[in-house]
């Protein structure tokens, strides 16, 4: 089994706020990410694919083909957004990185078994900034 690992950077604004909570209960919960005018990161998406090479190309995934299908399907949607309000998959959703990495592991998995039937995708991670980040296996 070989591991094919392309990385994409995306900027975004996000609020981590329930609207089911006070004020005072989402700024104990959540600090200054609660802020009501947004804060920003420059997030990180590392992309593990594996599989095993086809015999005519040696490619588990063409990384040509990989980095389409990320940007595509992933960064045109959040980069420069609002991924409270501007994103479609996570309008109703926490815009925790938990939440995010889940969403978009539900469109990379099956994109990803379509472009190359040899490959899966394998961990998704997303680092929100350089010391907090979150890893997600589609489990």
């Amino acid at each position: 089994m070989v591991y094919v690992c392309r990385k994409e950077h995306f900027n975004a604004a996000h609020k981590l706020y329930n609207p089911n909570w006070s004020e005072e209960k989402n700024r104990e919960m959540f600090g200054p990410c609660a802020n009501h005018n947004w804060h920003g990161h420059n997030f990180v998406l590392t992309v593990y694919v594996k599989g095993v090479p086809h015999p005519e190309t040696g490619f588990v995934i063409d990384l040509k083909v990989l980095s389409k299908l990320i940007n595509e399907l992933v960064i045109e949607k959040l980069d420069h957004k609002n991924l409270n309000m501007d994103v479609d998959f996570m309008i109703g959703k926490m815009a925790s990185c938990e939440i995010l990495v889940m969403e978009i592991w539900k469109i990379l998995a099956p994109a990803i078994s379509a472009a190359a039937p040899n490959a899966q995708l394998h961990k998704l991670v997303l680092d929100e900034t350089p010391r907090n980040f979150v890893e997600y296996y589609g489990e």
